[in-house]
């Protein structure tokens, strides 16, 4: 019998998660809270970091609720075994609701015609469905929405309309309205004039509800930004996303009222060192030249695994603790830096592409601005070739 190779992968380049620092940033927002319950936003594979060790983490530290975007990302959670309520952001199809009503998953309802076709359905399967409707409050992405007449000023109107909206839904068979919320577009800006607007028609609409006979159980506003910079908007919970994993909302949000440390590295390997002449060019087209004779590193990251191309002959990647400059462009597998002015460098040696090495970071911040976008996309738009490492508190 012919015996098999033994192929399973090495791999060279991981995402490591340090899950006792996810613990560190819910505690800090916690302690920033005055709502009495927490949502943890876990959607897009908890950003990057692993959906099911991050939502593990994150139960383990007190927090009540978790919230994903997709149906197949509530799926993988309760194939995990994870049981605390979660909440769907996104929409919802027909063929999905006895599965959502049986496992204790509930739908965001964002207009009333998806309520009344959600209703048909429960009553035609003899199901209950948990909902939270959505109120678009000035995001002008999901939710209710009143437009008032052309020739009114003031948001009284729009107030009652969707009052009436909501109190319509609530009524229907087969939906049990448990909570009401909106998403703040600009809370993380220094300037609050627009979150702050926003924060008044919800407060509004839900004196309105309140004023009827009708407030729901579950009242929540408060994304990353909101929870540290606007306690009147935690309402009974709130509802963090990308301050979980240890990076800011803005540059303008104010980091003096927590502390938070980023959760994610990602480490690579030198796999080929390579002494260079002056006038040596690197990489596809060309782009680079050397400028006095050096020593050139081959470390196995690419575009193909969420690093952008962006970042060629512009970034940065830590070895020995010391930045060795990216020179030429970036491939699709592979990424070629400069280490000629680092001493004791060796083939295996580690490379941190994103995080600290001694005394020496690059951030996901550092990328995002060389790259001209956010440190969401950075974290979220790593390829799953890369596999995670999550370093567990106790270990």
């Amino acid at each position: 019998m012919t015996r098999e190779t033994d192929i399973s992968p090495v791999p060279k380049t991981y995402i490591q998660v340090d899950l006792s620092l996810l613990s560190h940033n819910i505690r800090e927002l916690r302690n920033a809270s005055r709502a009495p319950a927490c949502m943890a936003v876990v959607k897009a594979n908890a950003y990057g970091h692993g959906a099911v060790a991050t939502a593990k983490t994150a139960l383990a530290c007190g927090v009540e609720w978790l919230a994903v975007a997709r149906v197949s990302e509530a799926y993988e959670l309760r194939c995990a075994h994870i049981c605390a309520p979660i909440l769907l952001f996104g929409d919802v199809d027909d063929r999905h609701l006895a599965y959502l009503s049986s496992h204790d998953i509930r739908i965001t309802i964002s207009s009333e015609e998806d309520a009344l076709r959600i209703s048909k359905k429960a009553v035609k399967l003899g199901l209950i469905i948990k909902a939270h409707i959505k109120i678009d409050t000035g995001m002008g992405r999901l939710g209710l929405y009143f437009q008032p007449p052309r020739t009114t000023v003031s948001s009284t109107t729009d107030v009652e309309g969707t009052r009436e909206m909501v109190l319509r839904i609530a009524a229907l068979e087969g939906i049990d309205v448990e909570g009401v919320y909106t998403h703040f577009a600009n809370a993380d800006s220094r300037d609050k004039t627009h979150a702050g607007r926003q924060l008044e028609i919800f407060k509004d609409l839900l004196n309105a509800l309140k004023d009827k006979g009708f407030f729901p159980k579950i009242c929540h506003a408060a994304n990353s930004a909101a929870t540290i910079d606007m306690p009147q908007a935690h309402f009974s919970m709130i509802r963090p996303g990308i301050a979980l994993y240890g990076l800011w909302p803005s540059d303008e949000v104010d980091k003096t009222r927590v502390n938070l440390k980023p959760v994610m590295s990602i480490i690579s390997k030198i796999i080929q060192l390579k002494k260079v002449p002056a006038g040596y060019k690197i990489s596809y087209g060309n782009t680079y030249t050397t400028d006095c004779d050096t020593m050139i590193a081959t470390v196995p990251i690419g575009y193909a695994d969420g690093y952008s191309r962006l970042l060629s002959s512009r970034g940065a990647m830590l070895v020995k603790g010391m930045r060795a400059p990216i020179v030429g462009r970036i491939c699709m597998d592979f990424t070629m830096i400069d280490v000629g002015a680092i001493k004791d460098v060796a083939l295996g040696d580690d490379v941190v592409v994103m995080g600290c090495q001694k005394d020496n970071c690059i951030s996901a911040d550092e990328l995002a601005q060389l790259t001209g976008t956010i440190n969401y996309e950075i974290v979220s738009s790593l390829s799953r070739r890369m596999p995670l490492r999550h370093i567990h508190p106790e270990e």
